[in-house]
């Protein structure tokens, strides 16, 4: 299956926002859920082998766009003769707007084989609140392959790059290099924002990266500590300050 959603959010003459594109392919529906935010609706189940799925997200000057979703995201095994799934976002946030990504967790289904490749630019007094969580598998069940290749940029500098690895095709992955034995994952990327650098309770830190921004990561044996130690700093007051 493939599929290709657009949603380009502008300023109105109000001072609020108004979404001048809004454009869905099933399984990426796209649904007006508020002033400012829209939620991801799945159209189908997956993604699985063979599914090339994009999402284009543009908020231009003054705008705030939230995006969310109602389920977790699911990756499916396939037939075996297909391709890796894939699921590509791009998004670019101008002077001035507002963009927070804060869908639902992906859950790396066993036997799945999918990658998701993130692409974000940030100008110049724009803000971002970019956040992943990843479940290793179902309830007492292995972990399928999944990689996330993410790249943030702000200001024309890359912010943030990382690529993650996950499944029986990614050796150590469960190893004290990367996951440490943990089946959750989850990070938020907040630019410009900066905060007191913290660490626990757990596998819990938050860091500084290397220009206006900071990093959240927590790790954990289910998502429930995860989203525990990362939901509060997802608070509109908090994540988007200017400290």
């Amino acid at each position: 299956m493939k599929a290709f959603s657009r949603v380009v959010a502008e300023r109105d003459n109000l001072g609020g926002t108004r979404l001048t594109v809004l454009h869905s392919e099933s399984p990426l529906l796209l649904r007006r859920t508020g002033p400012t935010t829209v939620h991801l609706v799945g159209g189908g189940a997956g993604p699985l082998r063979g599914d090339d799925l994009r999402l284009d997200i543009a908020v231009g000057p003054g705008a705030t766009l939230e995006i969310r979703s109602v389920a977790a995201q699911l990756a499916l095994p396939g037939r075996d003769h297909l391709p890796p799934s894939r699921f590509e976002i791009t998004a670019t946030v101008a002077a001035g707007a507002t963009l927070r990504w804060h869908p639902e967790p992906m859950i790396a289904a066993a036997g799945c084989d999918h990658h998701t490749i993130t692409r974000v630019d940030v100008a110049e007094g724009g803000t971002l609140l970019w956040r992943d969580d990843l479940v290793c598998g179902r309830h007492h069940e292995d972990s399928g392959n999944v990689r996330l290749d993410t790249t943030i940029r702000y200001a024309g500098t890359t912010l943030y790059r990382h690529d993650l690895a996950v499944g029986p095709a990614a050796p150590g992955w469960s190893g004290p290099a990367i996951l440490g034995g943990g089946r959750a994952i989850g990070t938020i990327v907040f630019a410009p924002d900066t905060m007191p650098a913290t660490s626990g309770p757990g596998d819990y830190a938050l860091m500084p990266l290397a220009g206006p921004g900071m990093l959240a990561t927590a790790i954990a044996d289910d998502i429930r500590p995860v989203q525990a130690a990362l939901d509060p700093l997802c608070e509109p007051t908090r994540a988007l300050a200017h400290t």
